[in-house]
């Protein structure tokens, strides 16, 4: 990597996510701890082993400074099947040895074996949080994002190729999975998430929903779809 591997923190309620580029394509990895327990979920590890499990090594380090509980991976998630979102995984998983999870229809292409497969709605717990999981059709059919959701924060989104600022995930310019990618991303996201959700993608920089929720006309637009009254695109919260 021709930059400097420069861990990052976003710390709320009783969760860190520390995350970091790994490689010049700005192929993030992600580290969810429960501060409370010490469980943490790694999310793409995705190339040079020895930074994401320096990105583990970070996140130990800030709970034995702040007398927290002993940091403990338990699992790694892979968002989808492309290869640069799990070249490291293999080497990690052996380093670690906890079991590996990943969205159903993607699983059979990761050649590391999942232990868990996983569908839109299904959940996973990491200490005390409970991730949901969200499906989104249409970069892969099986790729998933995480929600991770605590009383009183702004709701934070790991969205790997599916959202981005400024769009969504590669369709190849295939009609059908534009379609279904973004029609995935506004009911699943948008409609079910407020304004102030902080999502971050596989690549690059982390984005909020209130920044590109005034952009789903335009990118129906430019997929060949119709535009929508944007009432129907605002966050409505499920009862």
């Amino acid at each position: 990597m021709t930059h400097p591997f420069m861990p990052k923190l976003d710390a709320f309620g009783s969760v860190e996510i520390h995350y970091a580029e790994l490689n010049d394509y700005e192929n993030n990895c992600y580290v969810i701890v429960d501060t409370t327990t010490g469980a943490a979920l790694i999310v793409d590890a995705a190339d040079a082993a020895p930074y994401v499990l320096q990105l583990v090594e970070t996140a130990a380090a800030a709970a034995a400074e702040a007398g927290r509980p002993e940091v403990k991976p338990v699992g790694i998630l892979t968002t989808h099947m492309h290869p640069d979102h799990w070249q490291a995984l293999a080497d990690v998983r052996a380093a670690l040895e906890v079991p590996t999870l990943a969205g159903e229809a993607d699983a059979p292409e990761i050649p590391v074996a999942t232990d868990r497969v996983l569908n839109h709605g299904d959940v996973v717990e990491v200490g005390s949080l409970t991730l949901d999981v969200i499906g989104l059709r249409g970069h892969t059919d099986g790729s998933v994002a995480l929600a991770v959701v605590v009383e009183g924060e702004a709701p934070r989104l790991i969205t790997g190729d599916s959202l981005f600022p400024g769009g969504i995930g590669n369709t190849w310019d295939d009609a059908e999975r534009y379609e279904r990618l973004l029609t995935d991303c506004v009911e699943r996201i948008f409609r079910r998430y407020p304004n102030e959700t902080v999502f971050y993608p596989g690549h690059g920089l982390p984005s909020t929903l209130g920044k590109e929720r005034g952009f789903l006309n335009r990118w129906r637009l430019l997929g060949g779809l119709p535009a929508e009254n944007p009432a129907s695109d605002a966050y409505s919260p499920a009862e």
